[in-house]
């Protein structure tokens, strides 16, 4: 009882009124991050199991069901917390984690539960950093909130801010290499290969120089082979990239199956007009460029001139003054 005493004491000495805001913070950011491994590494309990096989299924628990397959059962019980309830909005999280490059089940539910780890976490660094550096008694109510509750926002949207990163680094590969492998597929197709074929053959070509891009393709491949329609193949690789480029070349190949036109001449034609699309983008941003140097001359040039040319004479004129 001494020892807490004491230990209560040294926080009163330390943090003023405010240690017990802190140290109900810090608890709470502990208990927290304990609770991560637990929650990830911990058994399902096997009369759980057996209730769920026993138990019939209604059409929104299938939906549900398909939703947790092969994912962690441990998030799957949290699903109420880490997964919005309207449908709209899940699926409009669960497209931006597709064209991110997170095709995982448990996509969704990692994405928020990142978010209030890092929310905490920075939430408490910011108190911390409050408490030690900031606080005393020229400190304010706003400036509290500021230095504490802005790193916990800062931490709730970075998550958001890395997968809009991911996707723009993925569009711009994907747009890199999309002429060079509608090239190689052209290749492909005239030498007798069928379309699905092409694509295998376009994927592992492409698996170095254009990784995102050869992953969109092999799934493309292995979903044809499953046996899904030719055309919801096609849409769902649109959807996944989320480029223009790609849901023209998607546009043009529906159309070639539904009329019975040559595949080889579409792509003929859909290449050479991304092949002048890709130089139209190179010619633009080199016509960016003399801007932007401009720019970046008269923001390093003029200042040191007028240094050079005004510094003498404001010293001169100060001189003059003080005689």
């Amino acid at each position: 009882m001494s020892f807490f005493n004491n230990f209560m004491d040294m926080m009163f000495a330390t943090f003023g009124p405010n240690a017990q805001l802190v140290l109900l913070v810090v608890l709470g950011g502990m208990l927290a991050l304990l609770a991560v491994p637990f929650i990830m590494s911990k058994e399902a309990d096997p009369l759980d199991k057996l209730k769920e096989q026993m138990q019939g299924k209604a059409a929104g628990e299938d939906r549900q069901r398909l939703r947790t397959a092969k994912g962690n059962k441990q998030l799957g019980k949290y699903a109420k917390l880490l997964e919005p309830k309207d449908e709209a909005e899940y699926s409009a999280i669960r497209l931006k984690l597709i064209q991110a490059g997170y095709r995982d089940k448990d996509a969704v539910r990692l994405f928020h539960l990142m978010q209030m780890i890092l929310g905490v976490i920075f939430l408490v660094i910011g108190l911390l950093y409050y408490t030690f550096v900031i606080s005393g008694e020229n400190a304010t109510t706003q400036q509290m909130l500021m230095y504490v509750l802005g790193p916990g926002g800062a931490g709730y949207f970075l998550p958001k801010y890395w997968i809009t990163r991911r996707i723009d680094t993925r569009k711009e590969q994907i747009e890199s290499g999309f002429p060079d492998s509608l090239d190689m597929m052209l290749v492909c197709v005239e030498a007798g290969r069928s379309l699905d074929q092409s694509i295998v053959r376009v994927a592992a070509e492409l698996h170095h120089s254009y990784p995102f891009l050869a992953d969109e393709y092999e799934i493309v491949a292995q979903e044809m082979k499953a046996g899904k329609d030719k055309i919801a193949v096609l849409n769902d690789m649109s959807e996944r990239c989320g480029v223009q480029d790609v849901a023209s070349f998607v546009t043009v190949l529906i159309q070639s199956t539904s009329f019975g036109t040559s595949i080889a001449e579409a792509l003929r034609v859909y290449a050479g007009e991304m092949r002048d699309k890709r130089v139209m983008r190179a010619e633009e941003k080199a016509n960016k460029l003399p801007t932007k140097m401009t720019l970046a001359t008269m923001m390093l040039t003029v200042p040191p001139l007028l240094i050079i040319l005004v510094g003498p004479s404001a010293v001169g004129i100060t001189e003059l003054g003080n005689m």
